[in-house]
């Protein structure tokens, strides 16, 4: 291939030598030969679905999923809550809060869960993608390339055709109006975009990057109907009630906003008939009901008026189903496993802030928070410590580095600091249940927080040799404050013992997004994606390049190290050397402090009135309540029927 290099060993050759532009001449037409001869050779690969390695689960001609019940009657309405409020339906706007679900309407070239960005669809693998509106993909061994050849009777919800011209227009505006830190990754390693007829797209990928995720990537962009925002002049970035026109199984059917969001199943969606859709999509409505808070909404659930509750509150999941239409059996409560790693969540120090380049003050912070008395205390036992990004995985690092991840790390020379080799994967600390401030912990942080040069005066406050008082700021979203006020308020107590000045502030949903977009905090609790294999979104959660404005990584780390490892990651050509990857980045992200892990749960924690039911054995990525439940007729009759449920 004639790259950069070669290009400029043309020029040099033309410069300095009198026949230098015949020599010249010679050496690309060569160049362009080879590069021919390669292309000619490569292998191409056809295929219904793609994993990077190759490897795929579910052969061209499966009838349907695994884990499905094909025969899963349609019909019946779901009723969910939603706390807060929204102001818009168009989840890629700028500003303003989306409604649940307004991503629902828009499908992708490759299936993925519609209520997730990140899992794919089946929900028994992981990194598997299957085609929908893509009936097929073929792309060059070197994955320099990928072609796209669609399903011609795909249609969106009034009708028309979806094509490729849609697929290329909605790749282009999501590069010019959606997220600044995803426009930019996009530009620098999918240069173009090629349609070669109307049902036949093809994607180029840019030289010297990484082959990771640049299909999958493609096949995931959300496809929008060009003649839509054509006909509306809308924009993509704008917040707007009506959503733009989709094709999945699923329509807008009536919206009061603040209050309510339903629904529809279409009964002329153009994909009932699709192998992937076997066992799916089986409620006729889906209802979102919003509440002011979590408090009014587990009291709408109690009498009815919604009937399905995900809990997330350890203490209304302990002590709350005591109403009566729980001890009836008309509402059931069932613990579900969940098999996918959990959100590295946990309590976020902005590395923007001059006052955390110190890795002393971030230590010292994080010995004020007491896992163990938060757990019992306020959490009533139920949740696990999380220690690791990519938590009861095979990917987790432990010990001492070893094998294929000691390997790595020591060709990183004096990136790797000597102590990552020499000593165990950094673990969040222990403290005692039995009291709120653990001494010992706290005696730690002092010392480091002396060390680190914050001393404290007279009052009592800690300051620099500048005078500057150590200060925390702490804004958590209103809808949140009912569960997590009370253990940030509890954190900010001992951060106060430490002679550290601490405010944390309940702000309503559109500031508090507003906020964390424009990185305006001291502190946040916020998650990074679950580390589960080399991906290129491993740069925007943690890549130096997109640190300062990348949304996904609310730190802002940025480290020449954890560079280097994504890299080495992004160009790991086995499972195994994925592994000792991840291992190593990992063990990295952990060192560098910047996350005060908290806790998660490795079960779904589910309550329903007694009208849905799902399959008996639960696939290990996905709750799949919107996805492959089902509603049950004959007992939402009686329920009826008893005066239980109106």
């Amino acid at each position: 291939m004639i790259d950069d290099r070669n290009r400029a060993q043309v020029r040099a050759i033309a410069k300095g030598h009198p026949i230098g532009a015949i020599a010249a001449f010679l050496m690309l037409s060569l160049a362009a030969l080879a590069a021919s001869v390669a292309m000619a050779e490569d292998k191409i690969i056809h295929s219904h679905g793609y994993s990077y390695f190759g490897d795929l689960t579910y052969p061209a001609d499966y009838t349907h999923f695994n884990y499905v019940n094909p025969d899963a009657p349609k019909g019946g309405e779901i009723s969910l809550a939603a706390s807060g409020t929204f102001d818009t339906m168009n989840r890629y706007a700028l500003k303003g809060v989306s409604g649940a679900l307004s991503s629902i309407f828009y499908e992708t070239l490759l299936a993925k869960d519609p209520n997730s960005n990140t899992n794919s669809v089946p929900a028994d693998t992981f990194g598997e993608w299957y085609g929908l509106l893509a009936k097929s993909l073929e792309y060059d061994e070197g994955k320099t390339w990928v072609i796209f050849h669609m399903r011609p009777e795909a249609r969106f919800s009034d009708g028309t055709p979806v094509t490729a011209h849609d697929v290329v227009f909605s790749h282009n505006l999501l590069i010019e109006q959606g997220i600044p830190s995803y426009g930019e990754s996009v530009k620098r390693r999918i240069p173009n975009a090629e349609i070669i007829d109307d049902h036949t797209v093809k994607f180029f990928f840019a030289e010297g990057k990484s082959r990771r995720t640049l299909i999958d990537q493609v096949g995931l962009v959300p496809v929008f109907s060009k003649a839509w925002y054509e006909r509306t002049g809308a924009r993509l970035d704008e917040s707007r009630i009506d959503p733009a026109l989709g094709s999945g199984p699923y329509m807008l059917d009536s919206i009061d906003i603040n209050r309510r969001i339903v629904y529809k199943r279409n009964p002329d969606y153009w994909g009932w008939h699709l192998p992937i859709n076997k066992g799916r999509h089986n409620f006729d409505k889906i209802r979102i009901e919003y509440f002011t808070d979590d408090t009014a909404a587990f009291e709408a659930f109690k009498a009815g008026e919604y009937t399905y509750r995900s809990e997330g509150s350890s203490k209304k999941w302990a002590t709350f189903y005591d109403f009566p239409a729980f001890e009836k059996g008309d509402v059931v409560k069932e613990v579900l496993p969940d098999g996918a790693p959990p959100y590295a969540t946990g309590f976020v120090f902005n590395l923007g802030r001059d006052k955390f380049k110190d890795v002393r003050v971030r230590k010292a912070i994080a010995l004020a928070f007491n896992f163990e008395w938060t757990n019992e205390s306020l959490q009533f036992g139920l949740f696990k410590q999380r220690h690791s990004f990519a938590q009861d995985t095979p990917l987790e690092a432990r010990g001492l580095p070893k094998d294929a991840e000691l390997e790595l790390l020591k060709s990183l020379g004096d990136l790797v600091p000597p102590e990552m080799l020499t000593e165990p994967a950094v673990l969040a600390h222990n403290s005692k249940a039995s009291r709120l401030n653990d001494r010992r912990n706290l005696r730690r942080a002092m010392k480091l927080l002396d060390e680190a040069g914050w001393a404290v005066g007279d009052d009592g406050m800690r300051r620099n040799s500048e005078g500057e008082i150590l200060s925390i700021n702490f804004p958590i979203s209103s809808p949140a404050a009912a569960t997590l006020g009370g253990i940030v308020e509890s954190f900010m107590s001992n951060v106060e013992l430490l002679g550290i000045e601490s405010r944390y502030e309940t702000v309503d949903p559109s500031q508090f997004t507003l906020r964390r977009r424009k990185r305006d905090y001291d502190m946040i609790y916020a998650a990074y994606y679950p580390i589960r294999e080399a991906d290129t979104v491993l740069e925007q959660m943690f890549g130096s390049e997109d640190a300062e404005f990348s949304i996904f990584n609310p730190a802002g780390i940025a480290s020449p190290l954890v560079d280097a490892i994504i890299v080495a990651s992004l160009e790991s050509q086995t499972k195994a050397e994925d592994a000792a990857a991840i291992q190593a980045l990992d063990r990295t992200l952990r060192y560098e402090r910047f996350m005060i892990p908290t806790w998660y749960n490795d079960s779904y924690w589910v309550a329903y009135w007694d009208i849905y039911e799902h399959p008996k054995e639960q696939p290990p990525y996905q709750l799949g309540t919107l996805d492959f439940w089902w509603f049950n007729a004959d007992k939402a009759a009686a329920l009826k029927a008893s005066g239980a449920l109106r």
